[in-house]
């Protein structure tokens, strides 16, 4: 036997037998043990049966002392100890780490407060809650939490209580102010206040109080050993906190008040924040409702650090499923953490990301957290109401979007940082800069933890994707570096949020399975975690609506709809064109965009500006079946009343009568011919569209079952969100049951629909959460990530995408009894789509249940396959690009208006702004277009602002926006307006200028102003 085994057998059998029987839990250790031989096991676990722990763990040590065994058994029966839950235990048997006396002194007293308050403990404790988050904070096993919930289950709390006290003792030292917190987090407040302030007046057998109120122990013949070692454990109850606890257990009732410097008095020490909570702080759990005199006392608290930061300091707590998804987060673990709408996602978020810079703190290595968001509202939202909220009194939290008006560049708002939300778009181009070793680029190891907002966003070419493509390329290459024994590039730990991943449109389950472990590999989780141990806790905090559909029949005449197509048709004639869908659906859409790029590389313009008009028909006929024929009727007029601004009156500047082409007389004049007659019928009521009947039906239903109703309307476009909006407005109806409507739609300039600016979205949902608006008209821009709560209606318009679009809006119906209502028409498929819809979210959960089963080990292979595919692919796909593309000389490259074929500008012209925006700043091309002010454009993002959009001045053609970047005015062209001709004279058209395989020159700022200021001088 070794000298080690020796020595652990003197600590077992001479030193430490009495006190190992009561910390040992037999069964698991059991598990883990092969030196003992299966028939004195067996013996040992009847005795834990018949007799109890204390017996069986008495009968395994003597086993243990009295038997021969081979060299290496300490070793084991150490591992042992520590696997199955028993570290306390371990230290006794290890002689090389025995506790201190001095911190066993005081874990025997925490013990000795414990048995003396034990019957109030069992009496008055939640044993389930308390035992779930001991286990949350390390204090007890996952064993043991399920062992106390069946004890709860099947004798009573009382008896689980009593479980949870023997379980709790075991633990190693330090558990004590733990458990306080835990008490507190569960409400018992009174039981932790007992524990703090018991006061034992006679000292034990080998107790000794000295005056200062420090405790010691006696060991042997040694004198009083006092605690001042005890810092330098690392489970230890803090030096401070150790004595307070002494003193409360001599019985010294000192004053906190009355200590100076770190000497709070507070038995407790601080979990959460790195700095102390302010005194009488209200702590609020996710999504509670507050009083006005809770929030009053929570906005009260520290008023310095209030002022200072714009927000209270408030602590967070996780319910008990928030807690169990978060948990391998909390040990650093990548995972994507799937949760429904409204269940706090962000909060968990939150509370993991101060977590996260504790332990960074406590690791003295600098923490830096990055929340990455897909769309402009979410970052202020994020801001405001979650990271802000709850961690700006701790720490540097900052924001930026392309809607921010920070002076500084995004890499100096990383250094000065400890949490940054931002848009994924602005991340990635700061990554790109750092790969071209610009020095205003940033790294993946900057950030020590970066979240991952909407994570299921994280697939094909999307900007999320990109990010993680170049973390999974640093990993393989980690991979490399360590096996060289090289130093690695560190990677931030990294947190995906997502209430839906999606099956990624598979028909198979296998392929539903695939596309999940696919997100898996390329946010490089550990696991996808969903409530499971949780899920009635989660079922009564996030409870699934009523759903309901309203279907309307088709209708039996539509002779506006008629007039609409009969205009169509001669449009055809004129052009001599033969569409190969039907006017009015999607595939005629598609086919009209295709005409028209066509006869813009052919330079037919007669095609074009048809093809143009046959797309506003046929979105007239898609509103019709939407919204009111009036608003139809109201969006083709707008439409004529723009082409007669632009073609049909004199030059605004010049006064001079515009050339009017053929067709465009032709398509103007056939308008004029209808229009009397299509005003007439969008006024006539008996052939207004059924859906809106319906619809009307709906909302007065549930505005009038429900005393305060609040519900989103979900509707395809920007026009018809508007339109409905004014509809509902019109109605007395709907002013009589307490309807207060308002739309809601997204901040982009791609429709001829003013767009809403982030500020105007966030008055809406202001108003909405207040209750001054209780029925939103929205686009899907309010299906995903925006904070809108209170809603306990749901109404999807005729809308139907995909599985995850339909979890995202039914999830806002997040209120007790709310209602989710598909309105639709018959024979449009819509019932059909959202049932395959329902189908494809069984499937997906069912593959998440069926990924979440694998054995780790096949999880984790399966996932480095996927990513090593990607890696390859993405290679293959880059390597067929470069033999490809043969960049061509931009000088070659001409560029024509879409609108009159006239030449513009070379590609030589071109200059490019931080490889994205395309300018062109010659003299020579400020003769050719005129600017209109668009108030709608008007907005500042981080180093530039746009003013209006600049058009063709000969035939009123957009040609882009007029930007403003760093005091120059640079004309900013979207290629889509233009011809491109090449070298070769192939005309094409492009939708994106990535599409032109073209390497324009930088715009050079210093050489523009220097030229701009000596021909000032000039002059």
């Amino acid at each position: 036997m070794t000298t080690a085994d020796e020595n652990g057998l003197w600590l077992i059998r001479d030193c430490f037998m009495n006190k190992l029987k009561h910390l040992i839990r037999v069964e698991p250790v059991l598990d883990f043990i092969t030196f003992i031989q299966p028939e004195d096991k067996e013996t040992i676990r009847r005795t834990a049966k018949e007799k109890g722990d204390i017996s069986a763990a008495e009968l395994l040590l003597q086993t243990i002392v009295n038997k021969p065994h081979s060299d290496g058994w300490l070793r084991e029966f150490v591992t042992a100890l520590e696997s199955a839950g028993c570290k306390h235990a371990a230290k006794y048997v290890d002689p090389s780490e025995l506790p201190p006396p001095s911190l066993e002194a005081t874990n025997d007293y925490c013990t000795r407060l414990i048995e003396l308050l034990a019957p109030d403990l069992v009496e008055n404790m939640n044993a389930k809650d308390v035992a779930f988050r001991c286990y949350t904070l390390n204090i007890l096993t996952q064993e043991d939490n399920e062992k106390i919930t069946a004890e709860v289950t099947n004798s009573g709390n009382t008896s689980g209580a009593r479980l949870l006290l023997r379980r709790i003792v075991q633990t190693e030292a330090g558990w004590f102010s733990n458990f306080l917190e835990v008490l507190r987090f569960c409400k018992h407040e009174d039981l932790a206040e007992q524990l703090t302030g018991v006061n034992i007046s006679e000292p034990e057998e080998g107790q000794t109080v000295e005056e200062d109120g420090k405790l010691g122990v006696l060991v042997a013949d040694q004198e009083p050993v006092v605690n001042e070692e005890q810092s330098e454990q690392d489970n230890s109850i803090s030096l401070d906190n150790e004595k307070s606890l002494n003193n409360s257990l001599a019985g010294n009732d000192s004053n906190p008040e009355e200590s100076t410097g770190d000497e709070s008095g507070n038995l407790e020490s601080d979990l959460y924040s790195a700095d102390a909570e302010a005194k009488g702080n209200e702590r609020l759990s996710e999504n509670e409702d507050v009083s006005p005199d809770q929030r009053s006392q929570a906005d009260a608290t520290d008023e310095v650090g209030a002022k200072s930061t714009g927000f209270p300091e408030l602590d967070i707590h996780l319910r008990h499923y928030q807690m169990e998804v978060a948990l391998p987060a909390l040990e650093g673990k990548n995972i994507i953490i799937c949760l429904p709408t409204g269940s706090g996602k962000t909060r968990v978020a939150v509370y993991i990301t101060r977590e996260h810079l504790v332990k960074m703190k406590a690791k003295e290595t600098p923490g830096k957290v990055v929340v990455l968001v897909n769309k402009v509202p979410l970052v202020e939202q994020h801001y405001r109401t979650e990271f802000g909220k709850f961690l700006k009194h701790l720490y540097k939290v900052e924001k930026v979007s392309g809607d921010s008006q920070l002076k500084i560049s995004f890499s100096d708002v990383v250094k000065k940082t400890d949490i940054l939300i931002c848009t994924a778009q602005i991340l990635e181009n700061s990554l790109s800069k750092a790969n071209k070793e610009d020095e205003e680029g940033v790294l993946l190891s900057d950030f020590s933890l970066m979240i991952i907002d909407e994570c299921h966003h994280t697939q094909k070419a999307g900007v999320y994707n990109s990010i993680m493509t170049r973390y999974i390329n640093q990993k393989m290459k980690n991979i490399r570096l360590r096996k060289e024994n090289k130093n690695e590039m560190p990677l931030p730990q990294i947190l995906g949020l997502t209430a839906s991943p999606g099956v990624g449109g598979a028909k198979k389950q296998s392929k539903a399975e695939e596309h999940i472990l696919k997100i898996c590999a390329n946010l490089d989780a550990y696991k996808i975690m969903t409530v499971q141990r949780n899920a009635e806790e989660l079922g009564e905090k996030v409870k699934e609506p009523y759903k309901t559909f309203a279907i309307a029949e088709e209708r039996r005449e539509d002779p506006f709809g008629d007039v609409i197509k009969r205009i169509m048709q001669e449009i055809h004639r004129h052009c001599t064109m033969h569409p190969s869908s039907d006017p009015g659906t999607q595939n005629y859409e598609q086919w009209a965009v295709q005409k028209e790029k066509t006869a813009a590389k052919e330079e037919n313009q007669r095609d074009r500006v048809c093809a143009e008009h046959l797309r506003k028909y046929n979105d007239t006929l898609q509103l019709n079946d939407t919204i009111r024929m009036a608003d139809a009727f109201d969006y083709v007029k707008n439409f004529y009343k723009e082409v007669e601004r632009k073609k049909f009156q004199p030059d605004e500047e010049t006064g001079a009568e515009r050339e009017i082409s053929e067709t465009d007389r032709f398509l103007f004049n056939l308008f004029r011919d209808n229009q009397k007659e299509l005003e007439e019928l969008s006024r006539k009521p008996e052939y207004e569209n059924e859906k809106l009947a319906q619809l009307r039906k709906t909302i007065l239903e549930q505005f009038t079952r429900k005393g305060e109703a609040r519900g989103i309307i979900f509707t395809k476009t920007r026009q018809s969100a508007i339109a409905l909006h004014q509809w509902i407005k019109d109605n007395d109806k709907f002013d009589e049951v307490g309807v207060k409507a308002n739309y809601l739609i997204g901040a982009g300039h791609n429709s001829i629909v003013k767009p809403m600016t982030p500020a105007e979205q966030r008055d809406v949902i202001e108003k909405f959460r207040t209750g001054e608006i209780n029925l939103i008209v929205a686009t899907t821009v309010a299906e995903e990530g925006l904070d809108i709560k209170q809603c306990n209606i749901v109404i999807r318009y005729g809308l139907v995408t995909n599985e995850i679009a339909m979890v995202q809006a039914r999830g806002r119906a997040r209120a007790d009894e709310s209602t989710y209502a598909l309105v639709a028409q018959e024979g449009t498929g819509v019932v059909e789509r959202e049932s395959v819809n329902s189908f494809r979210e069984t499937m997906m959960n069912k593959a998440i249940a069926k990924v979440q089963k694998l054995p780790q080990a096949e999880y984790m292979k399966k996932i480095l396959g996927f990513q090593m595919q990607s890696i390859v692919e993405k290679k293959v796909q880059a390597k067929k690009k470069q033999q490809k593309v043969l960049h061509e000389d931009p000088s070659k490259l001409k560029f024509l208006c879409k609108g009159c074929n006239r030449l513009v500008c070379s590609g030589e012209n071109i200059e490019v702004i931080e490889d994205s925006h395309h300018v062109n700043v010659t003299e020579a091309f400020k003769e050719l277009f005129v600017v209109r002010e668009n108030k709608s454009l008007q907005k500042r993002l981080l180093d530039y602002q746009v003013n209006g959009e600049i058009e063709c001045k000969h035939c009123t053609q957009t040609w882009g926006t007029m930007m403003l970047h760093r005091g120059v005015e640079c004309p900013c062209l979207g290629i889509r307006h233009f011809v491109v001709v090449h070298s070769d004279k192939d005309t094409k058209t492009y939708n994106k200028w990535n599409e032109l395989k073209t390497k324009f020159t930088s715009f050079d700022y210093v050489e523009h102003v220097s030229l701009a200021d000596s021909s000032s001088d000039d002059d």
